[in-house]
């Protein structure tokens, strides 16, 4: 019995590095992005904000392109393989708050969060493995932001998605994990605030608080995105009008 375990483990050994051989020769041959330009005059300053070595806040109407650009411009920069090793996104999980206990690995209950960054990177390398590949190579991770404390990312961009769902605590504590040689990027609207309608009452958006201290750090730029910059339809960008003449609250 021992030996065929050991035999069992030389066999998933070579597989893995068969595995990793073939990711890399991917990687060198056959993957590459394709080259994508600001859609509208806010996202070029999203773009020369980021190039010139600012950490952003990008905030604005949803369907603007926000956390495409914010994945475009990191991606692009981890795959030079200069100063940067891996992508970090962060994401609220307000939803798995409200639902309470759910079963499976923490991999598992933080897998339907990190599909809207896998559509992403796959829609970006025109393939649908591209996600998994780089997320194997540990060159994009995914987390939630209720497993950030205590842990520190060096060499990293990190992408704060949603981040008007987060109090000022999550932001507070997702801002102090940015460890040396680290970029960090935040994306949110200020009228998306899922907390709004949580059953907790003790949580609320610390988003704005929050903009209000980074407006403080040289280092920050902000980018006010408005719905003229909408890329996603027409049909959503008529509705949003439509929606703010009116005043009608999401």
């Amino acid at each position: 019995m021992a030996a065929k375990q050991r035999r069992l483990s030389r066999r998933e050994k070579q597989r893995q590095q068969r595995d990793q051989e073939h990711m890399v020769g991917i990687l060198n041959q056959n993957f590459g992005m394709r080259h994508i330009t600001p859609l509208t005059p806010t996202q070029e300053d999203m773009f020369k904000s980021y190039q010139q070595g600012n950490n952003i806040a990008a905030i604005g109407t949803a369907g603007t392109g926000k956390t495409m650009c914010a994945m475009y411009l990191a991606l692009n920069d981890v795959l030079k393989k200069g100063g940067y090793e891996q992508i970090i996104v962060v994401r609220s999980a307000v939803q798995t708050r409200e639902q309470g206990f759910m079963p499976g690995s923490k991999e598992q209950k933080e897998a339907l969060y990190s599909v809207p960054y896998s559509d992403i990177v796959n829609d970006l390398f025109g393939r649908g493995d591209a996600y998994q590949i780089l997320k194997q190579k540990g060159m994009v991770k995914f987390m939630t932001s209720s497993f950030v404390r205590g842990l520190t990312f060096d060499n990293s961009i990190i992408i704060v998605d949603e981040c008007q769902s987060m109090t000022y605590h999550e932001l507070d504590t997702i801002i102090t994990r940015v460890g040396e040689s680290s970029k960090i990027v935040f994306c949110g609207d200020t009228r998306q605030d899922d907390l709004a309608t949580s059953r907790n009452r003790a949580e609320v958006s610390g988003l704005k608080e929050f903009l209000r201290v980074i407006k403080r750090v040289d280092s920050f730029d902000t980018i006010q995105f408005t719905p003229d910059d909408i890329v996603r339809s027409g049909l959503v960008k008529e509705y949003i009008l439509a929606k703010e003449r009116l005043q009608v609250a999401a």
